[in-house]
């Protein structure tokens, strides 16, 4: 079903719009639970009430439920999205309310949860709910088998030739639901009236129509995956060939991975050439970064040990000024007063020398730092675009392997050609 939701505030005047019943035919009120109230417009309040005392204003979630046209869902299925909705949003346990509208022969279900928590006083954040209600809805129709919209079907069952590279990386880290390529292959048929309109279909999502090994018509991915028609069509093979015609005008499996083999290994080398582009451009970037982060280093480094020996030699001055010359000089050093200004000249001259070192270390230390982030980019970046060249090479070679023909599988194809030309009958 097709779920719609959004946050939102001013709980008043959704409860009246729910129970309005001048745009619905039938309104009922199914449930109302966490609530003080059992009435929708009191509850709406009571959770109003309860966001005032947080800065949040669109304190309530509020979604839809909608079925497809002429599907029958249960009540209890409706209960139970709304269950698996809470609990992939992080709404479990939350005050929640659900309504049923009925107009024009359909029946949909809005249910609206309160985000706040009452405990804590802050709304429940919902990080990606959007992409989280896709996911539950595209189950949904696989799990009942209705017809699934193309926008919430699976991107990657598609023409493999018109994959980016990003989607191609995509494709290869997750595995497609076995659903959802049965539902695509019946949905090729289900909108198809010929065999040309149903390779059309097939090659749109991403599939090859070849002759099976055994008396039957397949379907073939771009990994060279197999499968059976009649088994994920559910038709019989006298109905497939009402449709297609004969399979033996078809070719065989290994003809149509070839044929795959031989696109997808041109489609991912112009892959490895977009990766090692674009390694050349980050590494580039990376290594204009390291440029001019040593270039700055270096200036930071130089007016430090610049102001250094400004200061050092302020500070000498000042010291010497302190020792006294001529008669005052004898004097002093009479009294013992001139060593006394001397030691305390030579410890001021320690601390400054290490001070000044302590400074040093500090921005050397500093721009160690910054410079081992730099490299552990530097590092993950040749590591990710190894990896990924790596993956890619072995794409190619296997669909190489592909490509090679099976001399086992050609003896056995050209005995079955063999007493096929056998059972034809002789001419007059």
């Amino acid at each position: 079903m097709i779920l719609k939701a959004k946050e939102r505030g001013d709980g008043g005047q959704l409860a009246r719009y729910l129970m309005a019943t001048r745009d619905n035919e039938h309104v009922a009120l199914h449930e109302v639970s966490g609530f003080v109230s059992d009435d929708l417009l009191d509850a709406f309040h009571e959770a109003d009430a309860i966001a005032r005392g947080t800065r949040c204003k669109n304190y309530l979630f509020s979604m839809s439920l909608n079925p497809p046209e002429g599907a029958c869902v249960e009540t209890e299925v409706f209960e139970k999205t709304a269950d698996l909705i809470e609990k992939k949003l992080g709404l479990e346990n939350q005050p929640r309310a659900i309504v049923f509208h009925e107009k024009d022969g359909r029946r949909h279900a809005h249910v609206v949860w309160s985000r706040i928590d009452a405990e804590k006083m802050r709304a429940i954040n919902l990080p990606h709910y959007k992409t989280k209600l896709r996911d539950v809805s595209r189950s949904l129709y696989l799990e009942h088998g209705w017809d699934m919209p193309r926008g919430l079907q699976d991107r990657r069952l598609r023409d493999p030739l018109n994959f980016t590279r990003e989607e191609w990386q995509q494709a290869k880290r997750s595995g497609v639901d076995p659903r959802e390529i049965k539902a695509a292959l019946q949905d090729t048929w289900k909108h198809s009236d010929n065999r040309a309109s149903f390779e059309a279909a097939l090659k749109e999502r991403g599939f090859w129509l070849a002759r099976g090994d055994r008396r039957g018509f397949v379907a073939l991915d771009y990994r060279g995956e197999v499968y059976s028609l009649s088994r994920y069509v559910g038709l019989k093979t006298k109905e497939l060939e009402a449709r297609l015609g004969n399979r033996e005008a078809l070719p065989s499996t290994e003809q149509v991975k070839a044929t795959i083999a031989q696109a997808m290994t041109r489609k991912v080398q112009d892959f490895i050439k977009e990766a090692e582009a674009s390694t050349r451009q980050r590494l580039a970037m990376l290594d204009f970064r390291k440029t001019e982060m040593v270039a700055r280093h270096q200036e930071e480094r130089a007016k430090l040990y610049a102001s250094h020996d400004k200061r050092w030699q302020a500070e000498g001055q000042q010291r010497a000024r302190r020792l006294p010359s001529g008669f005052s000089g004898i004097w002093h050093r009479l009294t013992g007063q001139y060593a006394k200004i001397k030691e305390q000249n030579e410890q001021e001259t320690l601390l400054a020398w290490q001070r000044d070192r302590a400074e040093k270390d500090a921005l050397i230390f500093k721009q160690i730092e910054e410079r081992e982030a730099l490299q552990r980019d530097i590092k993950r970046q040749r590591s990710l675009a190894s990896s990924e060249l790596m993956q890619l090479r072995k794409d190619v070679a296997n669909y190489r392997e592909i490509e090679r023909p099976d001399p086992e599988r050609g003896r056995k194809e050209e005995r079955r050609r063999s007493r096929q030309r056998t059972r034809r009958p002789s001419g007059p």
